[in-house]
């Protein structure tokens, strides 16, 4: 599974940070690391920067899944930290969902 993180210009990348995300989703995702060839996370300061506001700090993760569409999920926080957890958590709600379906047909 390949994981690309990508930050705009108002959230400021590192490599602990890129290194804190990997472990976050590959640990959370881990049942479905066979099934995932990548996954691509944008984070992103919804309203700039320096100005505040509750859960302006927004994660968005697009999952490609072999022989599948990409699945996609968005979460908003008051923190990166936060946002991206908060994705993941909804990215493997959706993958359990879809995989619980495709199992019962």
């Amino acid at each position: 599974m390949q994981i690309s993180i990508r930050t705009d210009n108002h959230i400021e990348g590192s490599d602990r940070m890129e290194n804190y995300f990997t472990e976050v989703l590959t640990t959370t995702l881990k049942r479905f690391e066979d099934k995932i060839t990548s996954l691509e996370v944008h984070v992103s300061d919804e309203n700039g920067g320096d100005k505040g506001g509750l859960d302006d700090k927004r994660c968005l993760i697009e999952a490609r899944v072999n022989g599948m569409q990409p699945q996609a999920v968005s979460h908003n926080a008051p923190s990166v930290e936060l946002a991206i957890k908060g994705a993941t958590d909804k990215m493997k709600k959706l993958l359990e969902h879809t995989f619980d379906k495709i199992r019962s047909h």
